[in-house]
């Protein structure tokens, strides 16, 4: 068969044109943020109407653990901030009824932590619970066996929506909540399944009245926040010392927050059917990101390398070039 001329160079490169136009396609056409889970979005599923407590995965990027309040039973929901979709329900087993569930936090080794420390006959319960379960490898409905924890006060009973676990340590802490201003709670170091777990009041927390809290993945700032407002604090062994007060956006009752899994956002929730997510700036600029890459899961998001979605893109787009340029050379050189 009869070829034009040059056809011999084209031809050899033709391939690489090829390959490196659908390399750089794709690296284009994902969205930077697609799994890093710190976009705005909405909870769908229309069982979820009291969203009351609100936890980053670090297992599956871009997945946030929320439970309703009271009267919905042992369940947790796993939904993709990509579609605001439940992608998986879990049932607890080896757990008494739930009472009044308010908070969800993540410990170390991919422990999910569940506070079933609300009071709604305002703090008169003579003890509250704690539930602790292995975050699923796999994301499906399904049951899992949790591990119950009976909590006492030691300067009596009180109500409480935020419960936080220390990423490094692995203690847990409460805030109670009080319209003047409560305190950080310390439970023991290791917690008991078979007895009493006294929680004793280490840190004010005053002027605010907390409806939830969050750790900073590298265990470092504590935000607490209010209906309202929120407020940021150096962690400081737990005896917290007071940063700043952070703007909050307005999302109705706010009753949610989380440390995204690379600590680079907060994410704010409220209750109520499909009720929104919005992120905003971690406080502390890069230093509350210190840890990034750290916490998040290597499957993707930041942890991925360390970079952000815009630099990953835009490396992939220059490895590629470089490849294309490289292998053309040496066709010409060959040709």
């Amino acid at each position: 068969m009869n070829r034009p001329a040059g056809w011999h160079a084209w031809g050899m490169r033709r391939p690489f044109a090829l390959l490196a136009a659908a390399l750089l396609t794709g690296a284009l056409a994902v969205p930077a943020t697609a799994a890093d889970g710190d976009e705005k979005f909405t909870i769908r599923d229309p069982r979820i109407t009291e969203s009351s407590g609100l936890a980053a995965s670090h297992r599956h990027p871009g997945i946030y653990w929320t439970h309703n309040d009271s009267d919905d039973g042992a369940y947790l929901y796993a939904v993709d901030s990509r579609t605001g979709e439940t992608v998986a329900t879990i049932t607890m087993t080896g757990v008494g009824s739930p009472r009044d569930v308010e908070a969800v936090s993540i410990g170390p080794d991919n422990r999910i932590w569940v506070g079933d420390i609300g009071d709604n006959l305002g703090g008169t319960w003579p003890h509250v619970w704690i539930y602790r379960l292995p975050e699923p490898e796999t994301l499906r409905d399904q049951s899992v066996r949790a591990t119950q924890y009976v909590v006492k006060y030691s300067d009596g009973a009180r109500d409480a929506e935020s419960l936080v676990v220390h990423p490094k340590t692995g203690r847990v802490y409460i805030v109670d909540k009080n319209e003047k201003g409560g305190h950080l709670y310390e439970g023991p170091a290791d917690l008991s399944p078979g007895g009493t777990n006294v929680f004793r009041p280490v840190a004010a927390v005053p002027d605010l009245e907390a409806t939830d809290a969050t750790l900073s993945p590298d265990g470092e700032h504590l935000v607490v926040r209010s209906y309202f407002g929120a407020v940021a604090y150096d962690w400081n062994g737990g005896r917290i010392k007071k940063k700043e007060r952070l703007g909050v956006p307005f999302l109705g009752q706010g009753e949610s927050v989380t440390y995204t899994a690379d600590g680079s956002k907060l994410m704010f929730g409220a209750e109520g059917a499909d009720s929104p997510v919005e992120p905003q700036d971690a406080p502390g600029g890069s230093d509350s990101s210190a840890g990034k890459g750290s916490s998040a899961s290597p499957e993707g998001g930041a942890g991925a390398g360390g970079l952000s979605g815009d630099l990953r893109t835009g490396a992939i787009a220059a490895g590629v070039a470089l490849v294309v340029v490289l292998g053309l050379r040496r066709l010409r050189r060959r040709g």
